[in-house]
């Protein structure tokens, strides 16, 4: 008698696609893609079970360089691309991927609403508070007086976009920090946020070497943060109002009920063709 077939054990190499990345060498991103594929890997989640979608930027190619189901959707949209995806096929991981300027700029109205809405999806932003696909632009992270760009060579003089306290005024259920330069912790943390039941939120500090040299200096600046997950709001609002933007772990984590549609439609592509025809 043959000896019962065992579900072989599934490595981070094989959450891989064959695409090699076309990010600057020392890029953030790298380390993002790292903790993406060890976590899959630590939860055993088959590929055909988890789909990847993103927006436009350097960090939206991320899902072509991923062995699952990806969409590499337009600039600003791909929480609601991720959220159609998720409502017509709940049994999916749904993980959006993008940048600080794709989530922040031409996506911040569906960034509030997602937040708000708290379907069971991971947002993963990696956050280098620049433009670096389009040569360097100031983003809504970016500090005030940031001369670097030709655009805006006296600085932008407009305040900071604050993702984990925007995220926490949405209505985000979980909202985590993580850095490029501790590639264990992010793993740790992306973990956490697949299993969170809702809309998990995890900013990345993923530095920009090309654009913004001077984020080498974050490897100093982060640090964990010195309180535990709060569950109270009004504990964690008092948090986020002190907080320097370099505190690194789960800010805020509470079981809120989470969203879904009330009405699953089971419908084929020729149904929904027939539909529009009418």
């Amino acid at each position: 008698m043959n000896a019962p077939c065992e579900t072989p054990t599934r490595r981070a190499k094989d959450y891989r696609s064959a695409i090699a990345p076309v990010w600057c060498p020392g890029c953030g991103h790298f380390a993002v893609l790292s903790a993406v594929t060890k976590a899959l890997a630590h939860l055993q989640l088959g590929q055909e079970r988890v789909a990847m979608v993103s927006g436009i930027g350097c960090s939206s190619r991320l899902p072509a360089y991923v062995e699952t189901y990806g969409f590499h959707g337009i600039h600003g949209r791909a929480l609601p691309l991720a959220s159609g995806l998720k409502a017509a096929r709940p049994d999916l991981t749904v993980i959006v991927t993008g940048g600080d300027g794709d989530g922040f700029s031409i996506g911040g109205n569906h960034f509030l609403h997602a937040c708000r809405r708290n379907m069971d999806l991971t947002y993963i932003v990696m956050d280098n508070a620049v433009y670096g696909m389009t040569k360097g632009q100031a983003s809504p992270t970016t500090e005030a007086d940031w001369r670097r760009s030709k655009l805006t060579p006296h600085g932008s003089g407009l305040r900071p976009f604050l993702p984990a306290t925007i995220a926490f005024a949405a209505g985000a259920s979980f909202i985590a920090r993580g850095f490029a330069g501790d590639p264990s912790g992010l793993t740790t943390l992306l973990v956490a946020a697949i299993e969170h039941p809702g809309f998990a939120f995890l900013q990345v500090l993923s530095p920009c070497q090309t654009f913004r040299p001077e984020q080498k200096d974050w490897k100093q600046k982060v640090h964990a943060s010195t309180v535990e997950p709060a569950s109270d709001p009004i504990e964690a609002a008092r948090f986020l109002q002190s907080d320097d933007g370099f505190a690194l772990g789960v800010l805020y984590a509470r079981r809120l009920p989470v969203w879904q549609p009330r009405n699953q439609v089971s419908a084929t592509p020729a149904d929904l063709e027939a539909a529009f025809l009418r």
